[in-house]
C-alpha cells in the first residue's frame, strides 16, 4: 500500500498557502502513524516531491487531496482523470458544490461542505518557532558623498537574512513616504518593539531597538563609521560594524549573540543609560529656558 498526497502545492501558480503545507504535513504524519508509505506531489517552487503528471499511477493504492477549496473543474479534472480507479480521499477541503451534486471521494473528511464543518488541520501542525527579525535599511546618503556605502551594507544584511531561518519584517522609519505602509512614529516604534532582533543600517533603527530592549545588529554605512558608530559608543552597544569591519561571519556571530537573554538585558541597560544622560539634558534645557531673558 502506498499513498500519493496532493494539494494546491502540487500545481504551479495555484496559490498554495502556509496552511496548505501545514495540513499536508499533518496528513503525512497520520499516514506514517498508520504505517502507510507516501509520496507528496509538489510543483515549483516547492521541491523534493514527485510530479503528479509524470508519476506512475499504478504504484499508488490511495490518492489524497489535502486542504483548500475543491470544485469540479480544471486543474482538478485532469488530476482526477489521471488517478481514476484509485481510492480517493479528501481531507480538510472546502467543497464548493453540494455533495448531493458532486463528490468524487471514496472517503471525505471535509473542512466544510453542505453536510459538515470541521476545524482546519493547521491547528494540529507542529512548526518550529523562528526569530522575528526587523530589517531597517538606510536610503542613499548624498551628504556623505563617496563615503556613503549603503548599498554594500544593506546587501550584507540581506545576505544574512537569506542565510537564516527567520521571519524577516521590513521596517521603514521614513514617514514622508513609507515603503512599508507605516503612517506614524508610534507605528514604527510599536513594530520595532515587537521584534526579537533588528538588523539595521539606520541610526534610528538602532536607537528605537535599544530603547525598547530589542538587540540590534548594526552596520554604519559610512566609510570609517560616522553618527551610528558614535551613538553606539556613547550607549556602549557592542554589535556595530563599519563597511571595513563587516563580514558574513561577523554578522552571523553577532546575530546569534543578539538572540540571547544577556543581549536583551544589555539592550535594556543601554536604554536606561540613555535615559539617565538625557534626563540631565532635560533639566539643563528647562533651567536655561526658564531663566532666559524674555522678549
Amino acid at each position: 500500500m502506498k499513498a500519493l498526497v496532493a494539494g494546491w502545492f502540487s500545481f504551479e501558480q495555484m496559490g498554495a498557502t502556509a496552511g496548505d503545507l501545514m495540513a499536508r504535513d499533518v496528513v503525512c504524519d497520520w499516514l506514517r502513524e498508520a504505517d502507510v508509505a507516501c509520496d507528496v506531489a509538489l510543483a515549483p517552487p516547492f521541491a523534493g516531491g514527485v510530479n503528479w503528471q509524470t508519476a506512475d499511477p499504478t504504484i499508488y493504492s490511495h490518492v489524497l487531496f489535502v486542504c483548500g477549496p475543491f470544485g469540479n473543474g480544471e486543474p482538478v479534472g485532469g488530476f482526477l482523470e489521471r488517478f481514476a480507479g484509485k481510492r480517493l480521499i479528501g481531507l480538510d477541503l472546502t467543497m464548493l458544490q453540494s455533495l448531493d451534486e458532486w463528490n468524487p471521494f471514496d472517503r471525505l473528511w471535509e473542512r466544510d461542505s453542505s453536510r459538515a464543518t470541521r476545524p482546519d488541520l493547521a491547528f494540529l501542525a507542529r512548526q518550529p518557532s523562528v526569530p522575528v527579525v526587523g530589517t531597517v535599511l538606510i536610503h542613499p546618503q548624498p551628504e556623505y558623498g563617496e563615503d556613503d556605502r549603503h548599498r554594500e551594507c544593506n546587501a550584507a544584511i540581506e545576505q544574512l537574512v537569506n542565510a537564516k531561518a527567520i521571519a524577516a519584517v521590513p521596517i521603514d522609519t521614513r514617514l514622508d513616504e513609507n515603503a512599508t505602509g507605516l503612517r506614524s512614529a508610534a507605528e514604527v516604534e510599536s513594530l520595532i518593539a515587537r521584534m526579537d532582533v533588528v538588523l539595521t543600517t539606520r541610526l534610528h533603527g538602532m536607537v528605537l531597538s535599544l530603547k525598547n530592549g530589542v538587540p540590534p545588529v548594526v552596520i554604519d554605512p559610512v566609510a570609517g563609521g560616522a553618527k551610528i558608530v558614535r551613538q553606539a559608543r556613547v550607549l556602549n552597544w557592542p554589535h556595530v560594524f563599519t563597511p571595513e569591519t563587516v563580514s558574513p561571519a561577523a554578522l552571523a556571530a553577532a546575530f546569534e549573540e543578539c538572540l540571547s537573554v544577556p543581549a536583551r538585558q544589555a539592550a535594556q541597560r543601554c536604554a536606561q543609560r540613555a535615559a539617565a544622560v538625557l534626563e540631565a539634558v532635560h533639566r539643563e534645557f528647562v533651567s536655561a529656558m526658564a531663566t532666559s531673558p524674555r522678549m
